[in-house]
């Protein structure tokens, strides 16, 4: 049976890179006709960010619509031939269920469109600086979104377990919904900080999918493991064309949309503690940016030439593939690590 689901997460993972891959050439075209070009901030509020980004003034944004696109429609391809056609070979291929999917995908696709509206906003110069949503009200969107993620896990399939590796698990009643809402916002946070050079979010979040898919399938969860298959496949026609040079960027209404689908996978299989191993990278990022924002605050002065950090590392002279080949290397191992902790936990050595 587990080698006919692996067999069935493998096909679908390769239906997913087919289907972005074949969409690339759809998507460059409409971002190029409607001139969806990368607006840079101001050089007068990032002035060594505008220095080293320069020659990316223009390049298309929005390329996360492949990945979510592509995971859009084969969940709801296989879904209604599940439905009509039960009896079809081709039903078995469904993985949109309400108990383990439903979620994770309307997540997805809810903060795809609001990362869509956010990176419309920046192409046409709208917001403050020109620049689309400030982090300000990004954090109220990732948070209106874990509210409704912690209700529904909450109330919906009745969850209120939180598990502590070597510990056990814990029923923490309705402190589960603050709990959760930290968990996501800080994910989305986090993914959101490193789509800054080419190819190191997507190669960072497909460590991660990695990671959690293998957790997935290890807890019987096969239709989550399925659909981090699927997002990997995407992911992979993605990076493509996304590594140096890139031919166009994720954008928000990517890296919103998995960073939100990170953490609310990670809720699902019961490994938050284990989030920041598997995705150390973005916790980097994260607090290299936190920490640079609080000692501007309290200190007046920079910890880092440019935040986050893989900035800094380009403004002390690493090259942009050096800087993504070390990171995607990191966030790699500690996938491993990761999922070798969690096999630990659960007795499996």
């Amino acid at each position: 049976m587990e080698t006919a689901l692996a067999f069935k997460i493998g096909v679908l993972s390769i239906l997913s890179f087919l289907i972005a891959l074949a969409g690339t050439p759809l998507l460059t075209r409409f971002l190029h006709k409607y001139k969806m070009g990368k607006q840079l901030r101001d050089a007068k509020d990032a002035p060594v960010f505008a220095k080293l980004h320069k020659d990316k003034a223009g390049t298309p944004t929005m390329g996360g619509i492949l990945i979510w696109g592509a995971t859009l429609i084969l969940a709801v391809l296989f879904w209604l031939i599940n439905h009509f056609f039960p009896d079809n070979f081709l039903a078995a291929y469904n993985f949109l269920t309400r108990p383990q999917t439903l979620l994770p995908i309307g997540a997805l696709v809810i903060c795809a469109i609001l990362g869509f509206i956010d990176d419309y906003l920046g192409v046409r110069r709208i917001g403050p600086k020109g620049g689309g949503l400030s982090m300000r009200y990004r954090l109220l969107l990732y948070t209106a979104v874990a509210i409704v993620g912690a209700l529904w896990f909450y109330f919906k399939l009745d969850w209120d377990v939180f598990h502590i590796p070597f510990v056990g698990n814990f029923e923490i009643g309705w402190w589960y919904l603050p709990l959760f809402i930290c968990v996501i916002v800080a994910t989305a946070f986090s993914v959101n900080e490193t789509d800054g050079l080419d190819g190191l979010a997507g190669g960072t979040l497909a460590t991660s999918f990695a990671a959690l898919g293998v957790i997935s399938f290890t807890e019987g969860k096969f239709e989550l493991a399925a659909l981090c298959g699927v997002i990997m496949g995407a992911l992979t026609a993605f990076l493509w064309f996304n590594i140096n040079p890139a031919k166009f960027f994720m954008g928000d209404t990517g890296a919103m949309s998995l960073g939100v689908l990170v953490g609310i996978i990670a809720m699902l299989t019961n490994t938050a503690l284990l989030l920041p191993i598997i995705g150390s990278i973005f916790v980097l990022e994260s607090l290299s940016v936190i920490f640079q924002l609080l000692s501007k605050k309290f200190r007046h002065k920079k910890i880092f030439i440019s935040a986050p950090i893989h900035h800094h590392l380009q403004a002390i002279g690493w090259s942009e593939p050096k800087i993504v080949m070390r990171f995607w290397l990191i966030s790699a191992i500690s996938a491993v690590v990761g999922v070798i902790i969690f096999l630990i936990d659960k007795g499996w050595y």
